[in-house]
């Protein structure tokens, strides 16, 4: 018994030694799981004594979650469903801090009354290593890089979805294949040197090369390599980075190309960059510069040194110039004049933009510096041409102006104003004061042809009075073109005016003396007119009828006598019945007491029984009255026409047409016979075309011929009814 009693002693001192000196934490709780003993290593891993830890309940050890799935499964253990359980959940320490533990739970039925063993074992490490894990493979699998490891003899081992996305290989497709699959083939030997880098321990970093996708599509990538070294230190594999750098590669290559372009344009271009820093006062310029001043010397100097070589004149422009930088503006232009040794100076634009600290200060200006000597002697060129354009113009009184269609804005000359009679500006931007200053009578046509010409696109010209503000009038002739874009849309409208004034008082001063020649001319018509009926008509009658009288009275005279005075009495009618067609012609009475159509048909019917020939007059719509100076033109185009066409047709039936529309009075004299060239017969005098056209002049007419081989001729005119002494007023 005594032994017994011994042994048993000595086990649970055993027991006890054991409990305490466990590495893992063990607590033993009664059903209600209240701990009843806990070791060192529980209160260790805790932070709390055993004397705390004894006052807790189970479910205090942990966050709410964890403690409600441990107390579930605590009571299944108790209602006897299960005997033991295990579970990994947190604890609190007594700093508030958390840890993970691996939990135990045993129920011990050989003690009177049963008891729950419980075992915790500290994995806060493994926990940490596990979501360091996670993290890792979250971060590769949602890398947009290629990320891969793979064997010192170069066999992928692990793939990531970057690597898929890049290389178009699926995970499958890759692992357990060489790495070499990637590599071009103008590079056999790159991915040995590879290798044999990483299994030296060396790291291989943004490396630059090519490799190959799947499509055989060649891809810039930047690798990233290292080693993969086990805890001795040994490399056991080899891990990669890849990131696909093409659109960077081809930026850069676009980046290169265009800063050589710039390069050449720059020098082509005649232009060199410069940087000014301010508080050093340092000007650092760009090799081009040689192309611009023509001359070696040091690329950086100071500003004041940049300052000397500009011209005397220019200097305090330039320094305006750099003064007007701000915040709000920070780019100047500015162009000024720069001095070549032994060299005339040269023109340059410098474009610069300012820098800024925060207190406003300039910090540095960066720009282009560009030789325009070309464009300024040019420019000044074009000065010089447009001044003697401009004197010339004013000698020659000719203006220019120009319309822009799409915004209704004009643009004037001062010497398209001055004929007008106004002063520089004085049409303004629109052309309203153009359409008020132009004559009431001419004023609806002119902007007849004024929309005309935007209407169509094509040429327009005309002529019409204006009245200066001073009421004086005068005459303008102008002349338009429309510009079209390449829509075919006309964009603006050009022209040309040109004060005519001197020339139609010329032409109606003209027309005064062609009038009073032609009035002389018709008075001595008449005159003559008269004397051949009243006189020569008169004396020729009173012969014939004395010699009817005397061979009458004289029976006794020799028949042949008496034939012979027969013959001179019918002679002397036939002159007599001349004389009086002939005054007729000079002096129509019927164009005066009966009218135009009147005496045209009489004289068509007196011409034709004259000249044996067939005339056809016909007229209609004839308004009433016509006026004198109208009929008379009229009546003496009939008779020069009719007598030209009976002497060169060679035909015998002519036809005659008169008549009227709302605005204009014709005639027509046609004949089918041979034609003539108009201009020939002008030149020679012939044919009475002058006359014709001087008189229709005088009535405002105009005369046309159409005359064509096999076609006959047609002379054709026209007058409109405000004709005559009218439009002679209207001359000024």
């Amino acid at each position: 018994m005594a032994e017994t009693s011994r042994t048993l002693t000595q086990d649970t001192e055993l027991f006890h030694d054991v409990f305490n000196a466990s590495p893992i934490g063990i607590a033993v709780e009664n059903l209600e799981g209240q701990p009843l003993f806990v070791n060192p290593s529980f209160c260790s891993f805790l932070g709390f004594s055993e004397e705390e830890l004894r006052n807790k309940h189970c479910v205090d050890f942990s966050p709410r979650e964890d403690a409600e799935k441990d107390w579930a499964l605590f009571q299944q253990l108790r209602a006897g469903s299960i005997d033991h359980y295990q579970l990994e959940k947190r604890y609190f320490r007594r700093d508030g801090s958390l840890v993970w533990g691996s939990l135990s739970i045993s129920l011990l039925k050989s003690s009177p009354s049963p008891l729950v063993l419980a075992m915790v074992e500290d994995i806060t490490d493994k926990k940490k290593a596990e979501e360091a894990r996670y993290r890792h493979a979250a971060v590769i699998e949602s890398s947009d890089d290629a990320i891969a490891s793979g064997t010192l003899d170069g066999i992928i081992v692990s793939w990531n979805t970057g690597a898929q996305k890049i290389y178009g290989y699926t995970e499958a497709e890759a692992v357990g294949k060489p790495i070499s699959m990637l590599v071009p083939p103008e590079l056999p030997d790159e991915e040995n040197k590879i290798l044999e880098t990483l299994k030296s321990g060396d790291r291989i970093e943004h490396f630059e090369t090519v490799r190959v996708t799947k499509t055989g599509r060649r891809i810039n990538v930047s690798l990233t390599i290292s080693p993969i070294k086990d805890s001795t230190g040994r490399t056991v594999g080899i891990s990669g980075i890849a990131r696909d750098i093409t659109e960077r590669k081809r930026a850069e290559e676009a980046m290169r190309e265009s800063e050589e372009r710039l390069r050449l344009a720059a020098q082509a271009g005649k232009m060199y960059a410069f940087e000014w820093d301010v508080a050093t006062d340092v000007v650092v310029r760009s090799s081009e510069y040689v192309n611009v001043l023509g001359r070696s010397e040091p690329r950086t100097l100071t500003h004041q040194q940049a300052m000397e070589k500009v011209h005397p004149d220019d200097r305090e422009k330039l320094v305006a110039a750099v003064d007007r930088h701000s915040l709000e503006n920070p780019t100047v232009d500015v162009t000024y004049r720069v001095l070549l040794p032994g060299k005339s100076p040269i023109w340059v634009k410098s474009s610069g933009r300012a820098f800024f600290d925060g207190e406003g200060r300039m910090l540095r200006v960066i720009g282009m510096v560009a030789d325009v000597t070309d464009q300024k002697l040019a420019e000044e060129a074009l000065r010089s041409s447009e001044e003697r354009l401009r004197l010339a113009q004013k000698a020659a009184r000719i203006g220019t102006f120009e319309r822009n269609i799409r915004t209704g804005v004009n643009t004037w000359t001062p010497e398209m104003e001055s004929m007008y009679g106004l002063p520089p500006g004085g049409f303004g931007q629109t052309r309203t004061a153009f359409e008020n200053l132009v004559h009431p009578d001419d004023r609806a046509e002119v902007m007849k042809l004024v929309d005309e010409a935007l209407k169509t696109g094509q040429p327009t010209h005309g002529e019409w009075r204006v009245v200066w503000p001073d009421e004086s009038v005068h005459w303008i002739a102008g002349r338009w073109q429309v510009l079209m874009e390449e829509s075919g849309e006309p964009s603006r409208v050009v022209g040309v005016d040109m004060d005519i004034t001197e020339r139609k008082l010329a032409e109606a001063a003209l027309a005064n003396v062609s009038r009073k020649l032609i009035e002389a001319q018709e008075h001595e018509r008449t005159r003559i007119g008269r004397e051949l009926h009243d006189d020569i008509g008169q004396r020729l009658a009173m012969l014939a009828i004395g010699l009817e009288q005397l061979q009458q009275e004289s029976p006794a005279l020799p028949a042949e006598v008496r034939s012979q005075m027969g013959e001179l009495k019918k002679q002397t009618f036939e002159i007599a019945a001349d004389i009086q067609s002939l005054s007729h012609e000079l002096h129509s009475a019927k164009l005066q007491y009966l009218g135009i159509a009147a005496a045209m048909r009489g004289f068509c019917q007196e011409f034709g029984e004259q000249q044996k020939v067939e005339v056809d007059f016909q007229t209609h719509d004839l308004p009433s009255p016509v006026s004198p100076d109208t009929a008379l033109c009229f009546f003496r185009v009939l008779q020069e026409a009719l007598h030209n066409s009976a002497k060169h047709s060679g035909v015998r039936h002519f036809e005659v047409r008169l008549w009227g529309t709302s605005d204009e009075i014709h005639l027509t004299v046609s004949d089918p016979g041979v034609s003539f060239d108009r201009e020939a017969a002008k030149q020679s005098r012939g044919l009475g075309l002058i006359s014709m056209e001087e008189r229709l002049k005088l009535v405002n007419g105009t005369l046309s011929i159409e005359s064509q081989p096999r076609r006959g001729t047609t002379i054709h005119a026209r007058v409109p009814l405000r004709s005559g002494s009218d439009y002679l007023h209207a001359t000024g």
